[in-house]
């Protein structure tokens, strides 16, 4: 890989990892449902610019609630009652254990032996978090906020598979998914549920209020997630899967829990138990044996 691109990825990686601790921050004055609306709201606009992909409206339709609806709302929701953001950087991974096992169910895919070694490893990992989760003290988890999480990542790899279903039809049809344009185009399905959401959850007259009277720092953090997590994210990691194979680009999303971490501990000072940094570090050696891939040469960084 060059080094460039290297450089590019890895700069994905810190503005994914710090996409936990933004929410948090942007958390502090808007609701989670709202907060998810206008990240979507402020996607919109690139509509314009993004050529809409070759994607069956079912399909952009199902991604897009899975995504946008279920998933950020489960996430956000956690975060607002008391997820910590380093942590939740790690379980919402668990998708990468969760989506192999529904596409086997659903697309008859095989599942790799390093596969299953890996989430039984993780299952371990979420055991010791879940066992902190109820001891008290700041670095206490709700139960509630860790099943919202775990329920975030479920919904993460459902729309994985969701892709894949719509990826699998183009190919029969000698054509590609382009991700960007799926990402930026289904951003037109989450806004109003969540708005319906937040009406019910928060009343209109705070959705109105927090709507008219947004601070700096929740201006930041919508406008970070919308374009930094979005639209950079997403585009970059689309154009570096382009030139290399998945297996030399994948691995390297590791490092988002890394990154989640240390950026919650530097802005937010969060402060992890034993138990859960265990648990949290098993999860990742989880991660990093399911993207073995054996028989492959390691990835070499050039120029």
């Amino acid at each position: 890989m060059k080094k460039k691109d290297f450089m590019l990825a890895l700069l994905v990686v810190i503005v994914w990892g710090a996409n936990f601790t933004v929410i948090k921050l942007g958390l502090g004055g808007v609701p989670s449902m709202l907060l998810v609306a206008l990240r979507y709201m402020t996607v919109l606009p690139a509509l314009f610019f993004v050529k809409k992909p070759e994607l069956d409206w079912k399909y952009g339709i199902a991604y897009g609630f899975s995504v946008g609806v279920l998933q950020f709302s489960c996430l956000f929701y956690a975060l607002e009652i008391g997820m910590p953001a380093g942590l939740s950087s790690i379980i919402l991974q668990s998708a990468a254990f969760m989506t192999p096992l529904l596409a086997a169910i659903f697309l008859k895919e095989k599942i790799r032996i390093n596969q299953v070694a890996g989430l039984i490893v993780a299952a371990g990992g979420l055991y010791l978090i879940g066992k902190s989760g109820g001891r008290g003290g700041d670095s206490s988890i709700p139960l509630p906020a860790l099943v919202l999480t775990l329920a975030a990542a479920f919904f993460w790899a459902t729309s994985n598979v969701i892709l894949k279903f719509a990826s699998n039809k183009l190919e029969k049809e000698g054509k590609k998914l382009d991700m960007v344009g799926v990402v930026i185009w289904t951003s037109l399905v989450p806004p109003l549920p969540l708005f319906v959401m937040s009406m019910i959850k928060d009343s209109p007259q705070m959705v109105m209020s927090t709507i008219m009277n947004l601070s700096p720092m929740s201006i930041f953090s919508i406008i970070y997630l919308a374009l930094g997590a979005t639209i950079f994210g997403y585009g970059a990691w689309n154009v570096l899967l382009g030139k290399y194979e998945a297996s030399k680009i994948a691995p390297l999303s590791l490092m988002v829990p890394v990154t989640g971490l240390i950026t919650a501990r530097i802005v937010l000072g969060e402060v992890m138990t034993p138990m859960q940094w265990a648990g949290g570090l098993v999860i990742i050696a989880g991660l990093a044996i399911a993207n073995i891939n054996f028989g492959r040469k390691e990835t070499k960084i050039s120029e």
